[in-house]
């Protein structure tokens, strides 16, 4: 019996290795899928063309003007899927954010400079885009209707209005500063890349240097015992909304500075494709796991395939079954990072 329960201890220790690699492997999986894409893609960019693909500058830069929207939209909903909430209302909120936008540095060029007509739509657009967050902080921590319920009914009601706004139509924009602001480069490199990049480390260091960001570890990982500890949860929760709304007016500015136009349906198909980088990014949709840095590498993910699979002439629906195998992988490879963790 003595020698049975010796070999168990000593297998133990192996058990337990193994179990902490798989761990480590898994919480690193979003920069596996994107090295084994960029190793695919460089492949076959070699042996068919005859030229690379991973570092050619030209194909960097479109894959981190790919990557810009949805990632600003994923920044956002990575606070409040940490917290154990959704939020499906960014993409109109972009859109409202992008309409308001174009419409306000219109009038304010009417009668101001370029700079500062810009400046005008850009505090207007993000202005707007904290109305819907508000609500739905409100509806979700005051009158406790689910997260689900809450931004799919605001998810409509931005659209609406932003539709009413555009007149069913996209609203161009005359501002030759605001051009600058979504074409512009600053030493070769594109402005929007250059903001999105500062915007990222502001986030990183919120979420994870911050007592803003262990509340929000917090509440996701057990919200009553967030209470008991002192967190005023429903006050964090309306900041998580609003949060992630700023985030999607961020997006709808620089999608109206970028194609000098805004569009209601700006952010529209960038919803999914922005929760699903802050899955593969590593974030647990039970709340209390996440990184900033982990949902940057699921943008990258989509952006390499959604570039990837134009720049080798597949048809572009296949990005949306590419897309779709690589978040069902990613959240079965979440669900037995659980149960080695031990969480049920």
């Amino acid at each position: 019996m003595s020698a049975q329960t010796s070999t168990e201890s000593r297998a133990d220790p192996a058990k337990s290795r193994s179990r902490q690699l798989i761990l480590r492997i898994a919480a690193m999986r979003a920069w596996l899928f994107l090295a084994i894409l960029l190793i695919f893609f460089e492949t076959w960019s070699r042996i068919s063309y005859g030229q690379t693909f991973l570092f050619s500058s030209y194909n960097a830069q479109s894959i981190a003007i790919f990557a810009v929207a949805p990632l600003l939209l994923a920044l956002g909903s990575t606070f409040v899927i940490i917290s154990g909430g959704i939020d499906l209302s960014i993409g109109f909120i972009m859109g409202l954010a992008a309409v308001i936008a174009a419409h306000a540095t219109n009038l304010a060029g009417q009668s101001l400079p370029p700079f500062a007509a810009m400046l005008v739509g850009i505090t207007a657009g993000l202005v707007v885009a904290l109305g819907p967050g508000l609500v739905n902080g409100v509806l979700i921590s005051k009158l406790k209707v689910p997260p689900f319920i809450g931004t799919l009914g605001m998810f409509g009601v931005a659209r609406g209005v932003a539709f009413l706004l555009a007149g069913g139509t996209t609203v161009p924009v005359s501002n030759s500063w605001f051009a600058s602001l979504g074409n512009g480069r600053v030493l070769g490199f594109p402005v929007v890349v250059i903001i999105t990049i500062l915007f990222v480390l502001l986030m990183h260091y919120l979420l994870s240097q911050t007592r803003f960001g262990q509340h929000t570890y917090a509440i996701g990982a057990n919200e009553q015992a967030a209470i008991r500890s002192g967190i005023n949860v429903p006050r964090h929760i309306r900041k998580l909304y609003l949060l992630s709304a700023f985030c999607a007016g961020i997006g709808g500015v620089l999608y109206a500075a970028r194609f000098t136009a805004g569009a209601a349906q700006a952010g529209e198909p960038l919803l999914l494709d922005s929760i699903a980088a802050v899955v593969i990014g590593g974030a647990s949709l039970f709340g209390g796991s996440g990184t900033i840095l982990g949902t940057v590498a699921g943008a990258l993910v989509i952006a390499v395939i959604q570039y990837g699979l134009v720049f080798i002439n597949v048809e572009p629906f296949w990005q949306f079954v590419a897309v779709g195998v690589v978040i069902i992988i990613s959240v079965l490879v979440d669900q037995t990072q659980r149960k080695l963790g031990g969480d049920r």
